[in-house]
C-alpha cells in the first residue's frame, strides 16, 4: 500500500472500528480510500470495511483540497489568520493553523456518526517558510 498522497506528502485518515466493541483504529491513507473498490480491514479483529461511493468521493475530494493546499505553500506561507481577542486581535499564522490543529470530520457511517481523524505529515522542513 503506498502512503504517498502527492510527492513528498503523506495524508491519512484514523478511525475506530465501527463493528461494535472492537478497540482497533484504521490509519489509512487518503490516496487508497479514494480508489473504487478500496476495502479496509481492522487491524485487531480483521473486519472488512468497504467505502461506498459517497464517502469515496468525499475522501478524494480531501485529498484534492490537500494537494491544492500543498501547491499554494508559498502564498499560505505569507498568510494569517485574524482573531479578536479582549483588548486587541491575535494573527496566528496559517501555517501553524494547518500542522498544529488536529481535523476531524464527523461522517455517517450506516447510521453511525464515526469520527475521522485527518493526519497530514508536512513535504519537508521548508514547509510554509
Amino acid at each position: 500500500m503506498s502512503d504517498n498522497a502527492s510527492p513528498g506528502s503523506k495524508a491519512f485518515i484514523e478511525f475506530k472500528c465501527p463493528s461494535g466493541d472492537c478497540d482497533g483504529v484504521f490509519r489509512l491513507t487518503l490516496e487508497n480510500m479514494s480508489q473504487p473498490g478500496y476495502q479496509a480491514v481492522c487491524p485487531v479483529c480483521h473486519t472488512p470495511f468497504e467505502f461506498d461511493e459517497v464517502l469515496r468521493s468525499k475522501l478524494a475530494r480531501m485529498l484534492n483540497l490537500i494537494v491544492v493546499i500543498r501547491d499554494s505553500e508559498d502564498l499560505l506561507g505569507d498568510a494569517m489568520i485574524s482573531v479578536n481577542v479582549a483588548g486587541g486581535s491575535v494573527k496566528i499564522p496559517y501555517a501553524m493553523m494547518l500542522t498544529r490543529l488536529n481535523t476531524v470530520i464527523t461522517l455517517d457511517l450506516g447510521g453511525t456518526k464515526t469520527d475521522f481523524h485527518l493526519r497530514v505529515e508536512p513535504s519537508g522542513a521548508e514547509m510554509f517558510r
